[in-house]
């Protein structure tokens, strides 16, 4: 994950200390407009982001897989071989190239052929289980984690029993703390994973009329005695270790609060209005279900709020999850880049291909620009990058959001509405060849659709870029850099986004939506390493 240190600003807008990125969305079914459970969320990482799907498949009864971290990590690790399990179903992860340390390629967003949908956020755990990390350290990193759920659940519930059983067996490999949200169509679950090196973990059950948002992922009030229960899981010791270190006073008669015991302690630290970045997860929350019944299009736009959304969000994510439905008709929506920037797109679990232009490409990835490219990647290297094409309009668009990001946002919303329409014919006609038992044909109706608007977005990409940039340029608005580093200086360094009427002098939680305004305002905050 991104490597982030903020700076707490009078107003507790940002935070101290390090911590990582990417933002959840779970909304319960009983607040969706389709009854369904949806998730979504962005990624916020510097390096390559790539759509990919996995088969299905078998393997050896011998057969392992290497988990870890690596002596690079900023927890120093060893890699260690786990079994594999006999057979792994089919998935679609958008992946990543690099977070120091953590061997690519990674992932923290997919669904499996079950409907289990996983993604990955920080989560901080305390200074002194930070600091009490194993150097080195072994076990399960996040992205580990997350693809092995994507691998072997059937059920949310199960992703988390996964989870608990690889910690407990083989320990977690550590950046200072990181959350999962895993949901399928009937509920979904936190999971909280603690450094430390303890095996601790947490993880409580969200049901059908919740909306969590994960910027960074909190538990709160969690019961001593929890065994067996329906709704709540964690490590044996969880209760204990935390007695025993004097984090929680069994005697206070107050509750067993997972954020107080293990999650970052400080006077701007509370679990849902910690201040990140422009909104806080209780702002996120409530705007959230504000809009129910929640509909895809509704969750796209608060994944877009450009309050959230900026140059540090490698993608968007959207993803509604059906009872009863034909593996090959899961549905996902991805945006290439940050989808302030891009539209999302549809894609279907029973796609063979993702074009060349959504998969990997030398853009952003770790050791690209120490290295000549690999034969093996000339065709592929040759294509247009979704990614770096959107990332343009992006910059042009920030340029001056007051007046292109109206009119870029306008333009997106119109390009998915039509995807949206579609939606209907073409499912329903892949609903009618799989009833015909015509399989094949039903996928490629799916993969000709999904490969026709991925296409249609490029042609939509160029005419953005084309069009800001003889503007800008025609219009006399065109600025050079004025310093010779392209790079920006690092921790707290500030980011390109597109935000406009933010008030400084205001916390998160009180901002006003993003209107336009003459004054353009550049966030003063995280930046990735």
């Amino acid at each position: 994950m991104v490597n982030l240190i903020c700076t707490f600003i009078s107003t507790s807008l940002l935070i101290t200390g390090p911590v990582y990125a990417s933002y959840a969305f779970y909304v319960g079914k009983g607040l969706t407009a389709d009854g369904v459970v949806m998730v979504g969320g962005t990624g916020e990482e510097v390096s390559s982001h790539w759509l990919q799907i996995f088969p299905a498949a078998d393997h050896a009864p011998n057969a392992t897989i290497t988990v870890g971290v690596t002596q690079d990590a900023v927890k120093p690790g060893r890699l260690i071989q786990i079994p594999q399990v006999a057979h792994t179903f089919r998935y679609v992860s958008m992946e990543y190239s690099d977070f120091e340390g953590f061997p690519a390629p990674l992932t923290n967003g997919g669904v499996n052929e079950r409907g289990v949908a996983v993604r990955d956020v920080w989560a901080d755990s305390r200074d002194e289980l930070y600091d009490m990390t194993p150097d080195p350290q072994t076990g399960l990193q996040y992205s580990d984690l997350a693809r092995i759920v994507l691998e072997r659940a059937a059920t949310a519930r199960e992703g988390v029993e996964i989870i608990g059983r690889l910690i407990d067996e083989y320990g977690e490999a550590t950046y200072g703390g990181n959350s999962h949200l895993i949901a399928d169509k009937d509920e979904g679950w936190v999971v909280w994973e603690f450094a430390g090196g303890q095996k601790l973990w947490a993880a409580e059950r969200l049901g059908p009329d919740d909306v969590r948002v994960l910027y960074p992922g909190y538990i709160e009030d969690f019961p001593v005695n929890f065994t067996g229960s329906r709704d709540y899981m964690g490590s044996g010791h969880l209760v204990d270790f935390a007695a025993e270190r004097g984090w929680w006073d069994p005697k206070s008669g107050k509750p067993f609060n997972i954020f107080k015991a293990y999650g970052k302690q400080g006077d701007n630290y509370t679990a849902r209005d910690g201040g990140f970045k422009y909104m806080s997860q209780a702002q996120l929350e409530e705007a959230t279900r504000a809009m129910a019944p929640v509909t895809e299009k509704d969750l796209m736009k608060r994944v877009r709020d450009p309050r959230i959304s900026d140059d540090e969000a490698s993608y968007g994510q959207v993803v509604s999850l059906y009872p009863d439905l034909d593996a090959d008709l899961i549905r996902i929506w991805n945006a290439p880049t940050g989808s302030v920037a891009a539209p999302f797109l549809p894609s279907w679990l029973g796609i063979d291909v993702v074009l060349p232009e959504y998969g990997q490409h030398r853009y952003l990835t770790t050791g690209a620009s120490s290295s000549f490219l690999n034969p093996d990647f000339e065709l592929q290297e040759a294509s247009v990058f979704a990614g770096r094409l959107f990332k343009r309009v992006l910059y042009y668009m920030c340029s001056a959001p007051a007046e292109f990001h109206p009119i870029v946002t306008d333009m997106l919303v119109a390009f998915e509405n039509q995807s949206l329409a579609d939606i209907e014919w073409v499912e329903a006609g892949a609903r009618a060849l799989l009833k015909k038992g015509q399989r094949a044909a039903a996928k490629s109706l799916l993969q000709f659709y999904a490969h026709a608007r991925a296409r249609d977005a490029l042609g939509l990409g160029r005419t953005l870029t084309d069009a800001l940039d003889a503007y800008i340029k025609l219009a006399g608005k065109w600025k050079g850099p004025t310093g010779t580093q392209i790079n920006d200086a690092g921790e707290g360094a500030e980011t390109v986004n597109c935000l406009v009427g933010f008030d400084p002098d205001q916390p998160a939680w009180k901002q006003p939506p993003p209107s336009p305004s003459k004054k353009r305002l550049v966030f003063q905050a995280p930046s990735a390493q």
